[in-house]
């Protein structure tokens, strides 16, 4: 049977690139499938501080411009199309486009990412893009002079906070605990911002608006007393959902929350097939993971090749 490619990566963020960067340099012949821009979520932080080798700090866009640079440069075949499925239990894999056509190959790196988590709560959905944002980069610049609330406790939550103060005339952060989990340095920045205010132990009930937008929010202390606060947009920061959508999940070993389980070399479930960056079931997301998990993908999916020759 005629197979397309040796390695196909399905996905163009930070472990994704990764992964192709190290096939592309391997003479692998590989293609990177991505439904958009290369560079995943990191296109929408506004600052990277933790990525090695830029000690004044970078733009999530420039850091991954530069990425895309560098495998570019390698010559790494890209497509730019929507993926519909993926059969990946015989030894050759088949993937289907949403335009029909079908790509073969020997082995798969899934890099397909995460996206925000809702709050799943009243009025959220219909406010969504009326007040209700889930990137402050994207964002932010639409609340000059306004008062507005971040819920989350995390390192996404607490920066995008601190970026938000760059607009907002108030930030007021809602967590439901009664300490932060964000890293202790950006702790100590937003502690130190007397533009950011804090709701303890507390959590949304609803978000309210009419026509302009959002007006307030419902609020619950976890003591069972309630509360609102007014505000004109409220940004949902508390974590990421797995894009799994397009993988067969009945093929593969997920955790509970459908991200998928790998051992340390990124092998799934099924031989041949890798999994990097956040798709994975795994503690910490970061860009610097992420990126070296899809080198180790690669390194990985090499040997399998190697064996299978």
């Amino acid at each position: 049977m005629q197979v397309d490619y040796q390695l196909i990566i399905v996905g163009g963020g930070p472990a994704g690139l990764a992964a192709g960067l190290y096939a592309a340099r391997g003479r692998i012949k590989a293609l990177l499938i991505e439904k958009g821009a290369t560079g995943g979520q990191v296109l929408l932080t506004d600052w990277v501080d933790n990525y090695p080798g830029f000690a004044e700090g970078v733009s999530g866009f420039e850091l991954m411009d530069k990425m895309t640079a560098h495998v570019d440069r390698f010559e790494l075949e890209k497509k730019f199309a929507m993926v519909s499925g993926l059969d990946l239990q015989e030894e050759i894999k088949t993937i289907s486009l949403e335009n029909g056509d079908q790509l073969t190959c020997r082995s798969v790196i899934l890099c397909t990412g995460a996206r925000p988590r809702a709050l799943n709560v009243p009025g959220e959905k219909e406010l969504t893009g009326q007040g209700v944002s889930y990137c402050a980069t994207c964002d932010g610049p639409f609340y000059r002079g306004q008062n507005i609330a971040v819920v989350g406790g995390g390192n996404t939550a607490i920066q995008e906070a601190l970026h938000l103060t760059k607009f907002a005339a108030r930030v007021t952060v809602i967590h439901r605990r009664d300490e932060l989990r964000a890293t202790k340095i950006l702790q100590e920045k937003a502690f130190a911002n007397k533009q950011i205010d804090f709701l303890w132990n507390a959590q949304v009930q609803a978000i309210e608006g009419d026509d302009n937008g959002v007006n307030q929010l419902q609020i619950a202390y976890n003591d069972g007393t309630t509360t609102t606060l007014a505000v004109t947009g409220i940004f949902v920061l508390v974590g990421v959902v797995p894009n799994n959508e397009i993988l067969p999940l009945n093929q593969l070993h997920t955790d509970a929350a459908g991200f998928i389980i790998t051992n340390t070399e990124m092998e799934t479930s099924i031989p041949g097939v890798y999994a990097a960056g956040d798709i994975r079931s795994k503690n910490f997301r970061q860009i610097i993971n992420a990126a070296g998990e899809g080198a180790n993908a690669e390194l990985s999916a090499e040997q399998y090749l190697a064996g299978l020759k």
